[in-house]
């Protein structure tokens, strides 16, 4: 069964709002530091939802220190830890080739946090110089990867759907740097935490540090659940178990349709702005991919080749900072696993496929990490996995290519199905990830606790065969 969005507010609609041009300006010079007095005295005589963008703008300017941390000297420093002959000159060069993403601010050029990885998957000349010999851990979770995704489609075989199901056991933790009495009279914490529909399900709590306040309903779009911290507390932590699933189908071309209740139909190809838009450059896009295509499925299959030959995997600046994700992905040909997907939903969305989000975590027992990726949805079928980072040709392997496409393999932690949804219960500031959830969000009455005033940790106790 379909269940149709829009019981939960978009919590980004006001980021459609526009700038004034003086301070759109401003900012496409650097000059932060005005752009941000400007709003400053704009926002008290404003209201929603300018005020809320306003507000937002103001918050990208806070975090740009955070975001661009060094100097050009600075990251030649750090890059010369890995090629300790690069000389100057060669790196100003890499800039100026764009292998070293980097902004002006006030005046100066910053480095990005991430420029480095970004650099050797930017500029291939680069990578063969570096001294960093491979991870052994890399290639063994390659290899488990691999075995697990091909034990799916034999269990899968003949009979389709979801197989090989695994139950996890996970402990989950938000640390305060500092104890929450420092911070005022209470802090909200939310962690994020398996939704049960499909991928998961079987969602139990074993233990806790203390008793939530608040658990979201299992098909919540952003599922977390909430707990307050007071006094010299400094900690929260939940485990739970949860079952995830492997799905795979073999697709009859000629039976794949779109034969929708035209209500939910309209819910899963409609924009959800600001990351689901359809763009003069999306909808060129969408139609220059899909031209002749003689099925709906035939459009999915060429939205996925365009991606996953054309888009390059590469660390992001964090989502606050981006207007359209999308529409960057098209432009720049570049973008982390929740860009891609992001452009994947939009693509499909534009051509009349009816799609949408999943993310959380990647639960390889030998290397977990967050991720993100997406679903379509074709009768007689339902909801098929696309996950385009994992099936970038760009990654090596074909098979990769192959299976991305409709299946998953079961590693999987997702609890998210939708982008920036409302908490249960709701947060009152700006989330540290306005988008996804994935790693917890905390504030105080006062404000938002980004980052750097907290960890966040999840830690696999361990993985239970539930294989007949």
């Amino acid at each position: 069964m379909l269940e149709v969005p829009g019981r939960y507010p978009n919590t980004l609609i006001y980021l459609r709002e526009q700038l004034p041009a003086e301070v759109q300006k401003l900012l496409s010079e650097g000059r932060v530091k005005e752009a941000g007095e400007i709003l400053g005295r704009l926002l008290p005589q404003s209201s929603s939802p300018l005020k809320e963008r306003f507000m937002l703008e103001l918050e990208r300017l806070r975090r740009l220190p955070h975001e661009y941390p060094y100097s050009l000297s600075e990251a030649l420093s750090i890059l010369r830890k890995d090629i300790p002959d690069l000389a100057e000159g060669e790196f100003q060069e890499l800039v100026k080739r764009g292998c070293i993403d980097h902004a002006n601010i006030q005046g100066e050029l910053r480095v990005h946090r991430r420029f480095k990885p970004n650099a050797y998957w930017l500029c291939s000349d680069l990578k063969r110089r570096r001294g960093v010999k491979s991870d052994e851990r890399s290639g063994a979770s390659e290899v488990v990867l691999k075995w697990r995704a091909e034990r799916v489609v034999q269990a899968a075989r003949g009979r389709g759907g979801f197989v090989l199901p695994l139950r996890y056991h996970v402990k989950a933790a938000v640390k305060l740097k500092e104890p929450a009495c420092r911070y005022g009279d209470v802090v909200r914490v939310w962690i994020p935490i398996p939704r049960e529909e499909a991928t998961n399900v079987d969602f139990k709590v074993i233990d806790s540090s203390a008793k939530p306040r608040h658990v979201a309903p299992p098909t919540h779009p952003q599922r977390t659940v909430y707990f307050e911290l007071e006094g010299e507390d400094r900690e929260v932590w939940v485990e739970y178990t949860y079952v995830s699933r492997g799905f795979h189908v073999e697709i009859d071309p000629r039976e794949a349709s779109q034969d929708l209740n035209p209500e939910v139909a309209a819910a899963y190809t409609s924009e959800r702005p600001p990351h689901i838009t359809f763009t003069e450059t999306i909808r060129k896009l969408a139609q220059g991919i899909t031209r002749k295509a003689a099925s709906p499925l035939e459009k999915v299959q060429r939205i996925w080749q365009w991606i996953t030959e054309n888009v390059r995997y590469t660390y992001a600046k964090d989502y606050i900072f981006y207007d359209d994700i999308p529409e960057y992905v098209a432009r720049e040909k570049r973008g982390d696993c929740g860009m891609q997907a992001l452009l994947f939903i939009t693509l499909c969305r534009a051509s009349g496929i009816p799609a949408r989000w999943e993310s959380g975590w990647y639960m390889n027992p030998l290397s977990p990490g967050m991720h993100d990726w997406a679903q379509f949805y074709l009768e007689p079928y339902g909801w098929l996995y696309a996950d385009p980072s994992f099936g970038n040709k760009r990654k090596g392997g074909e098979w990769r290519n192959k299976f991305y496409l409709g299946s998953i393999e079961g590693y999987r932690l997702a609890s998210n199905v939708e982008v920036y949804a409302e908490f249960d219960p709701p947060k009152t500031h700006i989330r540290s990830d306005p988008v996804d959830s994935q790693r917890g969000e905390v504030e105080t009455a006062e404000k938002n606790l980004f980052y750097d005033e907290w960890d966040f940790t999840l830690e696999v106790l361990s993985v239970e065969s539930l294989e007949e």
